[in-house]
C-alpha cells in the first residue's frame, strides 16, 4: 500500500512517500481504509522534531480520519465491514478520568496513523459515523473537536450566556466557538489577521478583537463584557498569553490551557489575579471515546459544520503540510483519498 513515513523529523522534507505491506487485522483489530483525514498543529511539530521524544523514522503519521472498515480481526463484534468510522487518537482511553497510560497508544505518535491507504486500529475505539453526517464534518474531530467538548462540556459544563473567550482562530478555538455557540454560550475570540476574525463573525463570534491592534487585549475584552470577564478560557497560547488570560478571566473564571508549545513567559504571570478571581487553571489532554459519542451526537443535533480550508489529493500531503504550517488558513485542511 502507499503511505507517508516522518523521516528524520527534521523538517517538513522530512516527510517520505513510501510503499508498505498491507496492514492484517490481529484479535480486537480492524482494517480501515481512509476517505478523508484531517492536518493537525501537532502533524507539524512531529515532522519538525519538536514534539517530545522522535519516534521511529517508519512512522506513519497524522491522527485523525475518517473511514471505511474494510477487514476485522478475531473476536471483533463493535463494527463489521463496511461501516464508516472514527476513532480518538488515544486508542485505548474508552471513558473514565484522564490517566497517563493513554499515552502509550497514540494514533499517529506511538502507533501508526491515517496517512496511508489502510491503517490498523483497535476496533473497540471506533465509532459509527451516523450516515446524516458528512465524511468533512466527522474527519477532523478526534483531536480538536473533542478537545473543545472536553474543555467545554466536560471540565466547565458551560450554561447559555456565559462568555467563553477562545484565543486565536486555530482548529481548537473555531471548534470551541461553535460548539459554545450551540450550546448558548456567548464567544469572544481574538486574532492578528481582521479577515480571520470576520470569518469568526460570520460564525456568530458576539466579540472580535485583533491583538496586534490591541495588545491589552484582556482591557478590550473586559470592556466589551461591561467588566464582567470571560467564564470559561480557552487557552491556546501557553505562557505567553497566560497572565492576559489571567487579566480576561470572570470571577470564578477557568481557564483551560491545550496544546504542548510553553512560549517564554513566567509560568504564572499575574499571580495575585489568578488568587484574587479564584480562577482555576485546568490543562488537558483530549478525551475518551464516551466523549467522542457524545460530541457526534451534539454535531448531528445542532447541524454544526466543519469549516474547511482546502483539501489536498494524498499524493500532495507534501503540499498540504506546508500549506498549513504557513498558518495563514482559517478552517481545516483535509487530505482526500
Amino acid at each position: 500500500m502507499k503511505a507517508f513515513q516522518i523521516g528524520a523529523q527534521e523538517g517538513l522534507a522530512s516527510l517520505t512517500a513510501a510503499t508498505l505491506p498491507d496492514p492484517v487485522a490481529g484479535p480486537g483489530e480492524a482494517i480501515v481504509k481512509p476517505r478523508l483525514i484531517s492536518l493537525i498543529s501537532r502533524d507539524v511539530q512531529l515532522l519538525k522534531g519538536i514534539y517530545g521524544a522522535k519516534q521511529h523514522a517508519a512512522r506513519v503519521p497524522m491522527s485523525e480520519g475518517v473511514g471505511e472498515v474494510i477487514a476485522v480481526g478475531e473476536g471483533v463484534s463493535q463494527v463489521k465491514v463496511g461501516d464508516r468510522v472514527v476513532c480518538g487518537h488515544f486508542a485505548s482511553w474508552l471513558d473514565g478520568p484522564f490517566d497517563t497510560q493513554v499515552f502509550a497508544h497514540d494514533i499517529g505518535i506511538t502507533h501508526d496513523g491515517w496517512l496511508a491507504e489502510k491503517v490498523r486500529l483497535p476496533s473497540a475505539a471506533l465509532i459509527k459515523v451516523p450516515d446524516t453526517l458528512a465524511d468533512q464534518d466527522v474527519a477532523a474531530l478526534a483531536s480538536v473537536g473533542l478537545t473543545a467538548w472536553n474543555a467545554l462540556v466536560e471540565v466547565c459544563d458551560v450554561k447559555p450566556d456565559q462568555w467563553v473567550l477562545c484565543l486565536g482562530t486555530g482548529g481548537v478555538s473555531l471548534a470551541a466557538l461553535k460548539l459554545a455557540k450551540a450550546l448558548g454560550a456567548r464567544v469572544a475570540i481574538t486574532s492578528s489577521s481582521d479577515e480571520k476574525l470576520e470569518i469568526a463573525r460570520q460564525l456568530g463570534a458576539d466579540v472580535t478583537i485583533n491583538y496586534r491592534q490591541h495588545p491589552d487585549w484582556a482591557q478590550q475584552l473586559m470592556l466589551a463584557t461591561h467588566q464582567h470577564g470571560a467564564d470559561i478560557i480557552i487557552e491556546t497560547g501557553g505562557q505567553d498569553t497566560l497572565g492576559q488570560s489571567i487579566a480576561a478571566a470572570a470571577v470564578n473564571g477557568r481557564i483551560v490551557v491545550i496544546g504542548v508549545t510553553p512560549g517564554q513567559a513566567s509560568p504564572i504571570p499575574d499571580y495575585v489575579s489568578l488568587i484574587i478571581k479564584n480562577v482555576t487553571l485546568r490543562g488537558i489532554a483530549n478525551g475518551n471515546r464516551r466523549m467522542f459519542e457524545d460530541l457526534i451526537r451534539a454535531i448531528e443535533a445542532h447541524g454544526i459544520r466543519t469549516v474547511v480550508s482546502k483539501t489536498f489529493a494524498f499524493d500532495q500531503a507534501p503540499q498540504a503540510y506546508a500549506y498549513f504550517a504557513a498558518a495563514e488558513h482559517v478552517g481545516k485542511v483535509l487530505i482526500e483519498m
